[in-house]
């Protein structure tokens, strides 16, 4: 398999997880624990921020068009996902310090972009576990983005630290020849 066929492979691989891995984890209802972006992640701290980037915006196209549209503008968030982790990759090791660092900077940025991103689509509301805090924060005088913004990086704390600390658990875990493929000078 030539490289850029192996590339690509890579990253419909993490569009497959990212997929698979949000789906069920939505499905079994787990709070503040999303793992959408775990593909995304993968992908970037292998190939870079430009593939990590691919495969973020990818999966929220595909899942947008295959089940709700109205998710097609967060893929906004998980381009970003993919161009901080992938810099960040660049730059450090992964290993579980970084990983952890890496979660809490998209703890924070994630939520900066999704926010305006839920304001906008679905008014703040958006049918997840957010929604009785939001109405809280709301009820008790809070801006509609403030209201929205705090359950939202309630949740990112963990599922971003979480998600990074999973995949440099995996890359302990991987084969040297599957790491070393993509050597950091091509990234």
């Amino acid at each position: 398999m030539n490289r850029n066929t192996a590339k690509l492979t890579f990253t419909a691989m993490g569009i497959v997880i990212n997929i698979v891995f949000g789906t069920v984890v939505s499905g079994l209802k787990i709070p503040l624990l999303f793992l959408d972006t775990i593909g995304t992640i993968f992908t970037a701290v292998i190939l870079g921020p430009v593939y990590g980037m691919i495969a973020g915006g990818l999966t929220n196209i595909l899942k947008g068009l295959l089940t709700n549209p109205k998710g097609i503008p967060f893929a906004l968030v998980n381009i970003a996902v993919g161009l901080i982790v992938g810099l960040i990759a660049k730059k450090y090791k992964f290993n579980l310090k970084t990983a952890i660092i890496a979660g809490c900077i998209l703890a924070v940025v994630a939520p900066l972009i999704g926010t305006p991103i839920a304001v906008w689509v679905y008014g703040g509301i958006t049918g997840d576990g957010n929604d009785f805090l939001y109405m809280w924060l709301q009820q008790s005088g809070q801006s509609v983005f403030t209201a929205a913004f705090i359950p939202r990086i309630t949740g990112n704390i963990i599922d971003k630290i979480a998600s990074c600390v999973l995949v440099s658990f995996l890359l302990t875990r991987l084969p040297k020849n599957i790491t070393e493929r993509f050597s950091l000078e091509e990234r």
